[in-house]
């Protein structure tokens, strides 16, 4: 019997994996990944330099674990060069494997800005733990971080660093930090807040060039402020990694477009987790990859479960101000209500009837996260 094989180790892959394995623990099953294999938080990367944790200590089990936890076969550092979807199969350089069902968990890539200069290409980013390895390994000894991007990443490892004893300069082409997700009013907070601990803000402009001078990298700004770093970390986004699945001949979007019950537009491929678009939403967070991961695994084991989203509030990681998240569906109608004191800033997003849509809650106002929860429309309702 050919195996279930699983391309990619992260959150989304695993975590398919267990859940499958509630159901069901004898089926072949392999999972395939270009990364260490290691099985760990993603989110934990951008918080581990303030409680001092080295790479070691953010990894929970070894992919020689996994594979025992798992019953599986867990090839790591091994790179799927194509799907071939009418034969059922990957290949791994000259190697064929075949599989009964495979699940595409590819995660998302960076997003890299055009940024001139004769040091762009030490521009790093961090977005799995061997990159968080390579960040740890150039930060010692290191004091000054110059972030590309204030939204959520970016604004987290502002945070970290600075209380874990770095120096975070953070250019941003918006106005505030986390500009896609507060209102100006949550933005001042943050911006604030992160200030008071050393971070250091450029709002409104990008970044032209990063070039070696002596020593330090010279980042000039669109504005023509020049920064000395001896660290470039781009934080400006993700986008899905799709190319594996367009190459198979598979429909992608923005993200691998998948159906209700997480299939592609090939019956026998599944998608999830950051890799995956389902009805024109492409969600980069832990609690849909857990949803996902629920219902993938009840369907791979014999039980076919339509995925459903409730509303799933983010806490952002800045702990110099607490922040939790909701936002409103791309496109609603409606608006922001704020009430703000120094204590915290509640914004809520309504609609014309008076229904909460989304809020955005900072400070002392993240205290009304359960209240608020329930009141909020689920993101994909139950069909």
């Amino acid at each position: 019997m050919n195996p279930i094989i699983i391309l990619g180790s992260g959150l989304a892959g695993y975590n398919v994996a267990k859940e499958l394995r509630k159901l069901d623990k004898e089926t072949p099953l392999m999972v395939i990944t270009a990364d260490s294999g290691s099985f760990y938080s993603k989110p934990m990367l951008s918080n581990a330099l303030a409680g001092k944790k080295p790479p070691s200590a953010i990894a929970l089990n070894s992919p020689e674990q996994m594979a025992s936890q798992l019953n599986a076969t867990v090839r790591a550092t091994t790179r799927v060069t194509s799907v071939n979807a009418t034969a059922h199969s990957v290949q791994i350089g000259d190697e064929s494997l075949s599989y009964s069902k495979l699940v595409l968990a590819l995660g998302a890539d960076q997003i890299r800005l055009p940024i001139a200069g004769n040091a762009a290409d030490a521009i790093i980013t961090v977005n799995d733990l061997d990159d968080f390895g390579r960040f740890h390994t150039l930060l010692d000894g290191k004091k000054r971080v110059a972030i590309i991007g204030a939204g959520l990443i970016g604004s987290e490892f502002a945070n970290d660093l600075a209380v874990g004893g770095h120096h975070a300069e953070v250019i941003d082409i918006a106005a505030q930090p986390l500009g896609r997700l507060l209102p100006p009013q949550g933005g001042d907070m943050v911006r604030e807040k992160l200030k008071a601990l050393g971070v250091v803000w450029h709002f409104g402009t990008g970044t032209k060039s990063v070039d070696r001078d002596d020593s330090a990298l010279k980042v000039t700004l669109d504005n023509g402020t020049v920064i000395s770093a001896d660290i470039v970390l781009s934080a400006v986004g993700l986008k899905p990694r799709v190319a594996l699945a367009q190459a198979a001949g598979l429909k992608v979007n923005r993200g691998i477009v998948v159906n209700r019950q997480l299939q592609t537009s090939d019956a026998d491929i599944y998608a999830l987790g950051d890799c995956m678009e389902i009805e024109g939403l492409v969600m980069p967070y832990v609690m849909p990859i857990m949803h996902a991961a629920r219902a993938m695994g009840a369907t791979l084991g014999g039980k076919p479960t339509p995925v459903s989203f409730p509303a799933m509030p983010v806490m952002v990681k800045t702990p110099a101000c607490p922040t939790i998240v909701s936002p409103p569906a791309p496109g609603a109608a409606g608006e922001w209500q704020v009430e703000a004191s120094a204590e915290g800033v509640k914004s809520l997003f309504v609609d014309s009837s008076g229904k909460l849509l989304g809020f955005a809650l900072n400070g002392a106002a993240t205290a009304e996260r359960a209240k608020l929860a329930p009141q909020l429309p689920p993101v994909l309702a139950v069909t």
